[in-house]
Parts: C-alpha cells; structure tokens; sequence
C-alpha cells in the first residue's frame, strides 16, 4: 500500500466518523447521559487522530495523480487550500474533545462546557472535512464536477484544461 492508497483509505474516516460523533453527542444531550457524550468525545478524538495520515498523504497523492490526464491543478489548488483549514479544525476538535475527557475523569465543571465547545466545533468540523473531502473528490470524478468548477469550453475554472470533459 503507498501513501496514495493510504490517503484514498482513511480520508472517508474522518467525515463519518465526526458525523457520527454529532449524532452520538445528540442522543446524549436527549437522554442526559454523560456516558454518550464521552463516547462522542472519544470518536473526535480518533477523527482527529485519524486525520493527521490523512492530511500528511495528500502531498504524496498529489504527486501521484497531477500529471494524469484530466487531473486539474487548480482543483489540487483548492483540495489542499480546503485540507489546510480542515486539519486545523479537526485537530481543534481533538483537543477539546481530549480536554473534555480528562476534565469528566476529575469531575470537574469545566467538562459540561468543553462538551458543547465540542459538540459545536464538531458541525464545524464536519463540514470543512466534508467540503475537503468533496474537492477531492472532483479531482479524479468528472462526474460530481459542479458547473461552477468547469468554464463552457471544458476547462476548469481557472484556466487549466480537463480532458475528462471533452
């Protein structure tokens, strides 16, 4: 397995993974159950244990596929300037997750704050990691390429050309 592979493997993990966190952190909110929400806080914190390989495989990838034919580098561009941000916010989520755990652990009243900071920077999270994960997607998936990202004569926004289009 290479870093490409690697990367196409574990980049899923991460959008899931904080999906499902979301929905885990909300059934403990309904039912009041502290130990729903810590396994919430434990998800993020494997998400954003998870997404480091991710992120760190990116450059290999790129190197992998940017001479393909249809590849785009101004979608790469875009891919990389979304993972930069995304990786940023996920490794937030890590910490405060990983914060609200040991602060649960001393019962402390901090735990019920840096739950919500969670849980709210969890949506964020999510969605940076979505958007990233769908700009890569374009990369090598004419077919989810949005008519905003492709100019009419077939060339990706920003001037470079896309067979895969053609």
């Amino acid at each position: 397995m290479n870093a490409t592979h690697l990367h196409l493997v574990l980049n899923h993990f991460p959008i899931v993974g904080t999906l499902i966190g979301i929905g885990v952190i909300l059934f403990g909110y309904v039912r009041r159950s502290d130990e729903a929400k810590k396994a919430a806080l434990w998800i993020w914190v494997i998400m954003a244990a998870i997404a480091v390989p991710v992120f760190l495989t990116g450059e290999p990838a790129e190197e992998t596929v940017e001479e393909l034919a249809g590849v785009s580098e101004t979608m790469i561009h875009r891919h990389e300037e979304a993972a930069e941000l995304a990786i940023w916010v996920m490794e937030a989520l890590g910490v405060f997750s990983l914060l609200g755990l040991l602060a649960s652990l001393r019962n402390s009243g901090l735990s019920r704050t840096l739950f919500l900071v969670s849980a709210l920077l969890s949506v964020i999270a999510f969605g940076t990691m979505a958007r990233t994960g769908y700009l890569g997607g374009q990369i090598r998936h004419s077919e989810i390429r949005t008519a905003a990202s492709m100019q009419p004569d077939g060339t990706a926004a920003g001037g470079e050309h896309d067979e895969d289009d053609e």
